[in-house]
């Protein structure tokens, strides 16, 4: 069955995100802090940086950087919200946040993401963006 006669018969076949854009300001800081924080890959990418997190890419735009292709209000610096599922429990992720030097702004608290119920602890990068890493009951226990 092909993806047209999938889509006519009402059933979408399950997409999954294979990346998203962040604008950082400074490479050198913004490298050393999702290295640090998320453990990310540190890639270069066409006169920049790409993060690869598992199977996901976080592509980076920042200085010297010209995408040609953007969305109508292209990202800046400091505006991204990201999730990411902390495959732990919620106070190993505070403890490594803390290790880290890395201030959580709330939490923990009750959330709810993709696979339900959930608890997560939000924090910074550099440039001000909010990320959060949220644990499903499941990775608690």
């Amino acid at each position: 069955m092909t993806l047209l006669q999938k889509h006519t018969s009402g059933k979408m076949p399950a997409l999954r995100l294979d990346h998203c854009v962040i604008h950082v300001s400074d490479w050198g800081r913004s490298n050393d802090f999702y290295a640090r924080v998320l453990g990310v890959e540190v890639l270069p990418r066409q006169g920049g940086y790409t993060y690869k997190i598992g199977d996901i890419l976080l592509n980076c735009h920042g200085p010297g950087i010209s995408p040609i292709l953007v969305a109508r209000k292209p990202v800046e610096p400091g505006n991204s919200d990201l999730c990411f599922e902390w495959p732990d429990t919620i106070e190993a992720a505070i403890a490594h946040l803390e290790s880290a030097g890395v201030a959580v702004e709330r939490g923990p608290v009750a959330t709810r993401g993709a696979k339900g119920d959930a608890t997560s602890v939000y924090f910074r990068d550099p440039d001000g963006s909010l990320l959060e890493f949220m644990v499903y009951p499941t990775a608690a226990g």
